[in-house]
């Protein structure tokens, strides 16, 4: 009996660590795919997203990518890489990200409202690009975010309200676009310098609360 026992428990621990590393491999995968949509819809002409090889197992020993000890996707590092093409809503599966760095390039299109799923990300880099459309409301719910920069593009529409009450944000940059309306100064935008908001012909500065629209002239 005892030897049977000790067999079922051994049995029971490969089936607790199958599982564990078919997860691993599941979720591994499903990043790995929301990465090669990425690539899907970026041009590349020199060759730095090579080594995206969607047949391996996961994603990790991709270049421009880093991962945690349990080979999920924390960082994506594609600064200044020549690319050109659009973002895609994709990037909002990558739930353990922190960093997401693709300043200076030509990237094109609008922020996909999927990035709001981002819950760990601290830092959304994508200024010095072509991006245009309107900055989604939905990023107000990544609660981890303390860098936020955009500046350098051509996006439109109001300040979303809802960035406001993001309480780990600590610098914003939106400067250099074509956004309309007032800027916010409450929570915490309390501290963000103006300068992070000119050269937005449209944009009528700080808000007065209690006196002035925000979204006057949007």
């Amino acid at each position: 009996m005892r030897v049977s026992a000790e067999v079922a428990a051994c049995a029971l621990a490969l089936v607790v660590v199958a599982l564990t590393l078919f997860a691993s491999f599941a979720s591994s995968n499903s990043e790995g795919d929301a990465l090669y949509a990425l690539r899907r819809g970026l041009s590349d002409p020199e060759n730095v997203l090579q080594s995206w090889d969607r047949t391996l197992v996961n994603p990790c020993t991709w270049f421009h990518i880093t991962c945690n000890q349990d080979n999920r996707v924390t960082r994506l590092d594609l600064g200044n890489s020549n690319l050109f093409g659009q973002l895609v809503p994709d990037l909002g599966k990558l739930e353990h990200l922190q960093y997401l760095e693709l300043y200076k390039n030509d990237i094109q299109g609008t922020i996909p409202a999927e990035l709001g799923n981002l819950k760990n990300l601290i830092s959304l880099d994508l200024y010095n690009n072509n991006i245009s459309g309107s900055i989604p409301p939905a990023l107000g719910k990544m609660k981890s975010l303390v860098f936020l920069r955009l500046n350098n593009n051509k996006l439109s529409g109001r300040i979303p309200r809802e960035l406001a009450e993001v309480s780990s944000l600590k610098v914003v940059d939106v400067s250099n676009n074509n956004l309309c309306g007032t800027i916010p100064t409450t929570g915490s935008f309390e501290h963000i310098p103006l300068n992070n908001f000119e050269n937005n012909p449209r944009l009528e500065g700080p808000e007065l609360l209690g006196l002035a629209s925000y979204d006057t002239n949007c």
